[in-house]
């Protein structure tokens, strides 16, 4: 976000889908970092597949894990090709072939158009397995061994996510040129391929699972577009083509499948449930290995895709589904069965990563549990926090599991524990290079509530000294921060504090949801006194304090100069000045009802109460606002109304507009040019005093 030890024969009982969150980037002298990624342990545990460098230009590797030889890794790619990406690698359930994706595909496809391809283990060979055009991701082989299944949006022009550059407004919106997911199969022995899970605008699927039995599929879905919906999705259970009773002749050697061949049918909807899930959110997909039972995590959350809640076990007939961790004092963020009666979960608790276990029948943490691995994340994969085990059926005294392992004083690297022995590293990617930040977790009170926050010390600190310091907001507000750019401000001699106050991740869903209706106060002290702690802990220049943030955290900025004058600059990025008009401008309304309350033509006072628009006579600090033109989550208008009500009162801002850029930047050359103005920014309207 720490030389580990795992003991616990719980842990490898894990029977997780690769996954992880976002790597946090690290600073270091010496050598360029490699960052590895793309973690797949064959289930039979010998043999470990791992990823080095992004999408663009990513390299397969395959190594042997009883005696690792990082020098005689085998490079995997079609044809030797080296100028092309491999990426997500996917083990068959008999250890035999890897799935992977590929860019390395013929003259005659789309350029750049990834295909998955399958290398075999025992020959050495690799063959082309799909021909689509369109975006995939998450490949899963079915237990079976006979079908590929991905989430998949046909012919599409742009990914789909809220994160994504939005299309232009034209057409009839919302219904026009929607960019929609669903779940496609591909026979791995012909190559023909079907809709599991077909796209319709009645049906976007954010994720998959497959049954014991490969019979059946679990999936979150919910109308399109998928961007907004997903804070209303339902859980779903599915047949598949080869066994739907309505689907005799159904083969996945046809092409195209119509809907209505398919049943699938509500399992859990969260809207119509009496438990305390009543209108939340719903992810991870799991089935228990006898087929009974499917869990999930369900909680407040503010994004797809930053999952923490609770872990809920809902019967694969359905009915309301049963909170098996309540009171727990982390986030769940992901959880896999390790038999038919007790589930593993990876927990995100106060800047700490644990694993853990409980018995759904008396809600008893597994003797043993949990193993706290640190102030480290671990993950691999396109699922956050999740890590990949081998010998996925059933539970045995090998286990072997492999995940990246960083954090603040620790490069990234591959690492695998068998049985209840010690970590192993695996690779040693990054051994000549040295971490220059200096980065601790810092722990405070504030009004009946224990916060945490990290703290990344200026470069070379010297304590009789005192230096300026940035607070960097996370976004979300459901979330956690973990170091994340360290090194940045350090190296320019700041403070650096990242906050996880009232609102995150990593203390319980009360205090996840301890900021609803109350957006910008009570999360807001919390940063201010976790700022005092800082300052009594470490020589702070109090005069020369700057507040930034993305997103939730742009909008927290926004608001906070309206609140105090304590901070001397600010930047906004993404940010969100006025909740009643943001309501109905962005792509993304479903999620702010679990927050609010009601929507804001049920209770507009509400919103108001945390609009920084309303309080903007207050602000004379200098701010900095930036923004993508064809952001949803955020929409441009909204920093627009910012800087125009700043430009009005004679305050000193500025607002820069990124073209074609979403929520999420993605051109390199916009990120740099972002970065320096921030620290332009900063550097003007902090001076050193003289």
């Amino acid at each position: 976000m720490r030389a580990l030890r795992f003991t616990l024969p719980v842990f490898f009982a894990f029977s997780m889908y690769t996954g992880s969150s976002p790597a946090p980037a690290q600073r270091a002298a010496g050598p360029r970092m490699q960052m590895p990624g793309g973690v797949a342990i064959s289930p039979d545990g010998t043999t470990v597949a791992y990823t080095i460098g992004g999408r663009e230009g990513a390299t397969l590797h395959v190594m042997g894990v009883a005696n690792p030889d990082p020098g005689k890794d085998q490079i995997i790619a079609p044809n030797g090709a080296t100028n092309c990406s491999n990426t997500s690698p996917v083990w068959s359930p008999d250890s035999t072939t890897l799935a992977f994706s590929s860019t390395c595909t013929s003259k005659d496809e789309k350029p750049g158009q990834e295909q998955i391809f399958l290398w075999s283990k025992a020959s050495g060979t690799v063959r082309q397995l799909t021909h689509v055009t369109g975006l995939f991701k998450q490949s899963a082989w079915s237990p079976d061994g006979k079908t590929i299944a991905f989430l998949f949006v046909e012919n599409a022009t742009r990914s789909a996510g809220a994160l994504d550059a939005m299309k232009p407004w034209a057409g009839v919106i919302g219904e026009d040129n929607l960019e929609i997911q669903g779940v496609y199969g591909v026979d791995v022995a012909s190559g023909g391929g079907g809709w599991v899970v077909p796209a319709t605008p009645k049906m976007y699927t954010f994720e998959f699972a497959w049954a014991p039995d490969s019979k059946h599929v679990a999936f979150i879905g919910a109308k399109a577009p998928g961007e907004n919906n997903w804070w209303v999705a339902n859980l779903y259970v599915a047949d598949t083509p080869h066994h739907s009773e309505s689907a005799s002749k159904d083969t996945f050697g046809e092409r195209s499948v119509s809907t209505d061949r398919y049943g699938f049918r509500v399992l859990f909807d969260p809207n119509a449930s009496m438990t305390s899930l009543h209108g939340l959110q719903i992810a991870v997909p799991r089935w228990s290995p006898d087929g009974k039972h499917i869990a999930f995590i369900g909680g407040l959350m503010s994004d797809q895709g930053s999952t923490g809640g609770d872990v809920w076990v809902v019967d694969a007939k359905g009915g309301e589904p049963v909170d098996v961790t309540p009171g727990i004092h982390g986030t769940p963020c992901y959880e896999s069965w390790i038999s038919d009666h007790s589930i593993s979960f990876v927990e995100d608790r106060r800047g700490h990563t644990l694993l853990s276990a409980i018995n759904i029948n008396d809600k008893a943490i597994v003797p043993g549990a949990p193993l706290d691995l640190g102030e480290v994340t671990v993950g691999g994969g396109p699922i956050k926090d999740a890590i990949s085990v081998s010998d996925r059926v059933g539970i045995t005294k090998d286990r072997v599991a492999a995940f990246v392992m960083q954090g603040p004083a620790k490069a990234a690297e591959i690492y695998s524990v068998t049985g209840a022995s010690a970590s192993r590293q695996l690779t040693h990617l990054n051994d000549g290079a040295k971490l220059t930040a200096h980065i601790e977790s810092i722990e405070w009170e504030n009004e009946g509530f224990h916060v945490q926050g990290w703290l990344t010390y200026p470069t070379n600190y010297d304590s009789h000294k005192k230096y300026p310091m940035i607070v960097t907001v996370h976004g979300g507000p459901s979330a956690s921060a973990f170091p994340r750019g360290a090194g940045q401000w350090a190296d320019l001699g700041y403070f650096e504090f990242q906050p996880n106050p009232r609102g995150s991740f990593g203390q319980g869903e009360e205090f996840t949801a301890a900021n609803r209706k109350d957006f910008g106060y009570g999360d807001f002290r919390d940063i201010l006194a976790g700022v005092d702690a800082v300052e009594k802990k470490v020589s702070v220049d109090d005069k020369r304090l700057g507040l930034t943030g993305w997103s939730y955290g742009g909008f927290m900025t926004m608001f906070g100069v309206t609140q105090t004058h304590r901070f001397r600059a600010a930047v906004a990025g993404a940010g969100l000045s006025d909740w009643l008009s943001y309501y109905g401008e962005n792509s993304i309304d479903q999620w702010m009802i679990p927050f609010f309350g009601a929507s804001v033509y049920d209770d507009p006072a509400v919103y108001a109460k945390s609009s920084a628009i309303n309080y903007i006579k207050n602000v004379t600090t200098p701010t900095l606002v930036i923004v993508g033109d064809r952001d949803g989550e955020c929409p441009a208008p909204q920093s627009f109304e910012f800087w125009h009500a700043l430009r009005d009162r004679g305050v000193k801002t500025q607002l820069v507009v990124y073209p074609n850029e979403g929520h999420g930047f993605r051109d390199p050359k916009h990120i740099a040019d972002r970065n320096e103005r921030e620290v332009k920014w900063f550097a003007e309207n902090m001076p050193e005093s003289k």
